[in-house]
């Protein structure tokens, strides 16, 4: 039995240890909100926070998240960062698709968990690893600018 919380929950797992955490949360928690994406975490699709930092749930095996938290896009309007992200990310318009951006939230949440102001080279550092098909690019750094100055007037 692998012991983990997920977004605030004690959960339980009797699964292969081994198994991608990612298929744990999908599959066996039914949290579809992370996506795969490739499967060697290359894209960033996958993303969530495990105690606190962004890691690809594609290529973390389960037992690393044993005895942790995990956290996943489901979760994100429960935190005060994660709400000012998903608020910016809706002022500036930058889903276009859509199939990254739970990924794309759950690093720039870890971003601004970290660094309050960050520049754009701590932007472009922190998202570098999580791919946009449709060239959002731009519009994911001001919805991160957006929600750091937001979260600065204490919004």
């Amino acid at each position: 039995m692998i012991q983990m919380t997920v977004n605030g929950t004690s959960s339980s797992l009797d699964a292969d240890p081994a198994m991608p955490l990612l298929w744990a949360l999908r599959e066996d928690l039914k949290l579809t909100g992370t996506k795969f994406g490739c499967g060697m975490a290359l894209c960033g699709a996958c993303t969530v926070h495990v105690d606190g930092q962004a890691v690809r749930s594609c290529s973390t095996p389960l037992s690393a998240a044993a005895g942790k938290r995990v956290t996943t896009i489901e979760a994100m309007a429960d935190s005060r960062i994660g709400k000012a992200v998903q608020a910016a990310w809706a002022r500036q318009d930058v889903p276009q698709c859509g199939y990254c951006q739970s990924g794309q939230i759950m690093s720039a949440v870890a971003l601004l968990s970290a660094k309050k102001k960050p520049s754009d080279a701590d932007i472009d550092a922190a998202m570098s690893g999580n791919l946009c098909r449709c060239g959002t690019y731009n519009q994911i750094r001001a919805a991160i600018q957006d929600a750091a100055r937001n979260l600065s007037k204490g919004a």
